[in-house]
């Protein structure tokens, strides 16, 4: 992975009810830290997000949270990070965070999750960065919303080309591998018509 040196994480900050989330996300914070990416989330000790930051800590990685003050406030970021970036609204939080990394992976969480990687994505298909997009699909959470990325492909909303961006994969190795090899298609802009 020597084009990618860093990865933004995007993950709940609640458990979620089923155990195989915690213990999959302690596993891919594991491998990220043996691999030597060095994590950036949100930089939070709650939920999924700080099981994400034990892990990779505990294995000896690095991993940087950006927060906003209202959060600190509310005394949900994770203080042992090896770096936390505080600044004013979740705006200026997500642009840090899509500075900082050379990809982005999205594990199981809510709304917040589903924006933040559909942005980057977003913006990959429209060339504003060339950095890869992924899902790790644990025990089939993000099921429902790949077969609406389908259903877009299939009712021409997307090309095949923007869809084949988001890297889908159930192994956190494997994602990690495709990463490695990922190559941005050209970008295509639809012909404007009166």
């Amino acid at each position: 992975m020597a084009s990618v040196r860093s990865v933004c994480v995007y993950c709940g900050s609640s458990f979620g009810h089923d155990p195989v989330f915690v213990q999959t996300v302690e596993r891919v914070g594991t491998a990220l830290a043996r691999r030597g990416v060095h994590v950036v989330f949100g930089g939070g000790r709650v939920g999924l997000m700080g099981v994400l930051a034990d892990a990779v800590l505990a294995a000896g990685g690095t991993i940087t949270g950006i927060t906003t003050d209202e959060l600190v406030a509310a005394e949900i970021a994770h203080a042992g990070l090896t770096k936390l970036h505080i600044v004013d609204t979740m705006h200026a939080r997500k642009a840090m965070m899509a500075c900082l990394a050379d990809g982005f992976i999205a594990l199981p969480g809510g709304t917040g999750t589903l924006e933040e990687i559909m942005e980057q994505w977003t913006w990959a298909q429209l060339g504003i960065h060339k950095k890869p997009c992924g899902i790790l699909d644990i025990d089939g959470y993000f099921a429902p919303m790949l077969s609406m990325v389908d259903a877009m492909q299939r009712e021409g909303f997307i090309d095949a080309s923007h869809a084949s961006m988001l890297l889908v994969d159930t192994d956190i190795s494997r994602l990690l591998d495709a990463f490695g090899t990922y190559e941005a298609p050209m970008v295509r802009w639809p012909e404007i018509s009166d």
